[in-house]
């Protein structure tokens, strides 16, 4: 038996094939067109126990680990779903796991000692303040890194955060930020020396707060159902009590949970290529040219066998790796090759996916179309396929 194919993890993605044909397929295509999902599905998907996955019951989730996450995302794209949903649904995926590591530290738990963090007085308030509500899906919340001038370079962020008593006192601007139009808070890297010194702090950060603006919404190539957003911070007073974990930290802690994030986009990559096999199988099958199915013909059925090779092969190889990390293995180069493999696989099979449907692959109607945009984010978020190949390099020892 796979480890990924359990009774209880079965049973797991019934669950999210059933929340997916119920509670998203009907509207998706509203939601894309509106550029962003409900907040009432976040409460849909709690109530089922799915936001909660991969979080601990102490803290307001469901329990299981990173595996079972993989399970959810896996099950919501091949049902239909798309990676854009998952960045909608999910951002909390990226934006609690360091205040879940960080009060994890401070009780001295055996979770603070898995994931790194380090403890900070505010900690055990953050639980209540925010990650139960957003388990709960009564708050959504954002991570936000990336900066219009940074890219890729965490240490170069030049957010900074000067402490004026019991406050921090914010200035500067982030990028790209998923979820951030609707976010309640967000999870935000800020530099606490002179910008650019590396010296990085995560801060907790409500919307609302003076001085906090939410910018235009950014229209893009794909992820259509996912709010992305520009924020300003200009002398922003955030309590000392919303930092987390120790002052200077933070580049520590982004380090440590980049390997979830990039393990999230690879099975998003290969899930998108696993449903575009599906769809461009079924298409071939029914679809008849000069008399005869499309699937009849060797050179149809030769490209949907490496298709169906190449996602294959990205999910064995993301799921080694994933169960690798919940075993605590410094995988670190492994997790950059699985990103860069599922995400080469994605590309591949999903612009021959579009290219079996012919005409019809190019019209919105066609849910191939959507995730050929789609998944054309996979190999820039979460780090880009060029840092993933430095990552490899260095640990050849080049």
């Amino acid at each position: 038996m796979s480890i990924v194919d359990t009774p209880e993890r079965r049973q797991l993605r019934e669950l999210t094939r059933s929340f997916v044909t119920r509670e998203v397929l009907p509207h998706l295509d509203d939601w894309e067109r509106a550029g962003e999902v409900p907040r009432a599905l976040h409460a849909s998907a709690a109530k089922l126990g799915l936001l909660g996955i991969g979080f601990p019951e102490s803290v307001g989730g469901s329990g299981g680990d990173l595996l079972d996450s993989i399970i959810v995302t896996e099950e919501v794209i091949r049902s239909g779903g798309s990676s854009g949903l998952v960045a909608a649904l999910f951002t909390h995926g990226i934006a609690l796991p360091h205040m879940v590591a960080a009060a994890g530290a401070r009780s001295g738990g055996s979770l603070g000692g898995r994931l790194g963090g380090i403890a900070s007085p505010g900690d055990d308030g953050l639980i209540e303040r925010y990650i139960r509500p957003t388990l709960a899906g009564t708050m959504i919340g954002a991570l936000a890194i990336t900066e219009p001038d940074g890219g890729s370079d965490v240490a170069g962020i030049r957010t900074t955060a000067r402490r004026d008593g019991d406050h921090y006192v914010v200035n500067g601007s982030k990028a790209y930020i998923t979820s951030g139009h609707r976010a309640d808070f967000v999870t935000t890297a800020v530099c606490t020396n002179f910008p650019g010194s590396g010296e990085l702090t995560l801060l907790v950060i409500d919307k609302g707060l003076p001085g906090f603006t939410v910018g235009r919404r950014l229209e893009k190539l794909g992820w259509h159902c996912s709010d992305t957003a520009e924020l300003s911070f200009v002398d922003v007073r955030v309590p000392v009590a919303n930092r987390i974990g120790a002052e200077n930290t933070g580049f520590l802690a982004i380090m440590q949970h980049f390997a979830t994030e990039r393990l999230s986009l690879a099975t998003q990559a290969y899930a998108t290529a696993q449903r575009c096999v599906e769809l461009a199988t079924r298409w071939c099958r029914d679809r008849e040219t000069f008399g005869r199915p499309l699937a009849s013909r060797q050179l149809i059925r030769h490209r949907l066998a490496e298709m169906h090779t190449r996602a294959e092969a990205a999910r064995s190889y993301v799921h080694e790796v994933a169960a690798r990390v919940v075993a605590g293995e410094p995988v670190v180069t492994e997790v950059a090759m699985a990103k860069n493999v599922a995400v080469a696989a994605c590309d591949q099979v999903v612009d021959q996916a579009l290219q079996l449907h012919g005409g019809f692959g190019y019209l919105r109607d066609a849910e191939v179309e959507r995730h050929y945009r789609d998944a054309r984010i996979l190999g820039i978020g979460g780090g880009t396929t060029e840092i993933m190949n430095e990552i490899i390099a260095k640990g050849m020892g080049l």
